[in-house]
């Protein structure tokens, strides 16, 4: 008797590459403080953060991104990709989008390229559409590349948001695979809710702007955020769509060994974690070095964490976050055995370079 044919194995994206890179400059609370009328002891009271990353003055989202991205290829043991996805809130240009540039100067030119918006949610978000390029044989593998530089458009005078938010960029290497890997990407929830858009905004410099009549106020120009409102909606969406995401998955919240959510300040993230009922030793957090980076908070705490062996092979991870648009996503992966993380504070020779107009 024949034996009976065996199930094929379900086609999935598998992370097999991971890096960060954060500009050598960094701004402490102190520095912040002389400008700002507060104290280190204030900022980290609220936000739980003592120092952040800014770019230099020429530097752009690109930069950071090309350095994340050479180091991931790198961590992967890849030299090439068929397709680019960065995922950002302040893009080079409004147009073209960025992730083109970063593939040509990674030698990638013909990859296709895309940027992906979703704000401190984009990773997430970028992570559902890379895992989708390849589980549709669009792709075989996919470079993943978080990055913001939100120190070009915080006002510096700004002494709510400019504490928070700090530069870095991101990256992560997925190859097909199957699902039952150690690595593959499984579960998502994707949600927005764009009635809340003015929570989390930069007034001008799109079409809604442009098209408008009248003088533009200088501060239109600048990120604003109505940080009591956004805290509520952070703690309550992240929470939601993390329990979402372990239905779809079959998993309890005790299944889950690391939690990674975005890492907007540290009273978020623990409100996040105890709402989940998770133990403070699951809860991975790097935003009291490097702040809110936005789209590559997420892979720059994991970077960070797998460097420093406080995430291990194995592991059931969640990762979740929240931003503007009003967005929110979750994806539930197990952690792989990778082959190298350098942390994303061990660069001084490995930068991204400046890119002429």
């Amino acid at each position: 008797m024949s034996a009976p044919p065996t199930q094929p194995r379900d086609r999935a994206a598998v992370l097999c590459g991971l890096a960060g890179w954060l500009p050598p400059r960094v701004v402490t609370n102190e520095e912040l403080a002389g400008r700002l009328d507060t104290s280190d002891t204030w900022i980290r009271a609220r936000t739980g953060i003592g120092r952040r990353h800014f770019a230099e003055p020429g530097q752009a989202t690109s930069d950071l991104a090309v350095a994340a991205g050479r180091r991931a290829l790198r961590s992967a043991g890849m030299d090439e990709v068929d397709a680019v996805v960065v995922t950002t809130t302040t893009p080079d240009r409004s147009c073209p989008a960025t992730a083109p540039l970063v593939a040509d100067r990674l030698g990638l030119t013909g990859a296709a390229a895309f940027d992906v918006s979703a704000v401190c949610t984009g990773f997430v978000y970028g992570l559902a559409s890379a895992a989708g390029l390849i589980a549709a044989h669009v792709a075989e593998r996919v470079l993943l590349i978080g990055a913001d530089t939100y120190s070009t458009i915080v006002d510096p005078l700004d002494r709510t948001n400019a504490i928070i938010f700090g530069d870095g960029a991101g990256a992560v290497v997925l190859r097909a695979g199957h699902s039952d890997e150690p690595g593959a990407v499984g579960h998502f929830d994707l949600g927005s809710d764009g009635a809340g858009e003015e929570l989390i905004m930069v007034a001008a410099g799109g079409s809604r702007q442009r098209s408008a009549s009248g003088p533009v106020a200088p501060q239109d120009h600048h990120f604003a955020m109505r940080g009591k409102e956004v805290y509520r909606h952070a703690v309550t969406r992240m929470t939601a769509s993390a329990r979402a995401t372990l239905t779809l998955a079959d998993r309890k919240v005790d299944d889950i060994d690391r939690i990674v959510p975005h890492q907007a300040n540290l009273r978020i993230l623990r409100s996040v974690a105890e709402d989940l009922g998770l133990p403070s030793e699951r809860l991975v957090t790097n935003v009291e070095s490097v702040g809110n980076t936005g789209a590559a908070s997420i892979p720059l705490a994991l970077a960070d964490a797998a460097a420093r062996n406080t995430i291990h092979a194995g592991e059931r991870v969640l990762l979740t976050a929240f931003g503007g648009g009003l967005t929110w996503g979750s994806c539930l992966l197990t952690w792989p055995a990778l082959a190298r993380t350098d942390r994303p504070h061990d660069n001084p020779h490995d930068t991204g370079g400046t890119q002429e107009p």
